[in-house]
């Protein structure tokens, strides 16, 4: 795997981190769901689709702020 850069700066200097869920029946960690949004009775639909954990990483240099997606969730 080739070293992470910020986009922004070009920078390597990349600190690992997360976004926090703290919302109802959160599982404390942000989660990327496949497809366009669709609002159904519960929330947002998620049957069926696939889910990957989300890796957030901040620029040491200009603070910009990387997503990544890492491995499936579920």
């Amino acid at each position: 795997m080739t070293a992470m850069h910020c986009t922004h700066c070009g920078s390597e200097a990349m600190m690992p981190g997360f976004i926090e869920d703290s919302g109802d029946s959160s599982r404390g960690h942000a989660r990327w769901v496949e497809g366009p949004l669709e609002i159904g009775f519960w929330g947002a639909k998620r049957t069926g689709r696939a889910h990957w954990l989300v890796d957030a990483y901040r620029c040491k240099d200009c603070f910009h702020l990387e997503l990544f997606t890492r491995a499936q969730d579920g």
